[in-house]
């Protein structure tokens, strides 16, 4: 993530569009007491599930950057044993298979470079009927530029690509559809 991209992910205009529009669209249905989010950043995202789900008993939000992480952690301290931070690499995920009954990921595919090892991952350590959803930046020109702008190293990640990966991960009721925010799409899959 660059500095302006970290700088914009805690602004009050980055929650507003977390809380009103991302959040809603993507937690459609069931999410589950355990959740586990890949990326979390300064946890401007974990804060928005929590207070707007009640059935999330237990949230780890991680990240591969130790900065972040304690963003993550003071953002998240209000919610007391709900939530905890850690510095994890989410290519390398260090919990057991099918632990988490929900997977999030919120806008960081595409930073992994190696998103296929990030999802099959993500996949292993959602629960039997459990769901891996989040949403990301397509693949396009536009993307490709702001992220050369900020000097970023991305590799976008099209719609179609992420479904055809989650299907060959055995994954079910796949859908990766527009979200109706700046251009992203939203996705999810049960296990």
């Amino acid at each position: 993530m660059s500095d302006l991209e970290s700088v914009f992910c805690r602004t009050p205009l980055w929650r507003v569009t977390a809380r009103r529009l991302v959040v809603p669209r993507v937690l459609e249905g069931a999410v589950g007491p355990r959740v586990l989010e890949i990326g979390c950043g300064s946890g401007a995202m974990a804060a928005e599930v929590l207070r707007s789900r009640r059935d999330v008993t237990r949230y780890l939000a991680t990240d591969v950057d130790p900065a972040m992480v304690g963003l993550a952690a003071r953002q998240l301290a209000t919610f007391g044993e709900r939530a905890e931070a850690r510095t994890v690499d989410a290519a390398g995920l260090p919990f057991d298979d099918a632990t988490f009954d929900t997977v999030c990921s919120w806008l960081m595919l595409h930073h992994t470079i190696e998103w296929e090892q990030v999802v099959a991952d993500a996949v292993r350590v959602v629960r039997p009927g459990g769901r891996f959803v989040g949403y990301d930046l397509p693949d396009s020109r536009l993307g490709r530029a702001v992220h050369t702008l900020t000097r970023s190293r991305v590799r976008m990640i099209a719609a179609d690509d992420l479904a055809a990966e989650l299907s060959r991960l055995g994954m079910s009721d796949v859908v990766v559809e527009p979200l109706g925010v700046v251009g992203a799409y939203r996705f999810s899959a049960t296990r």
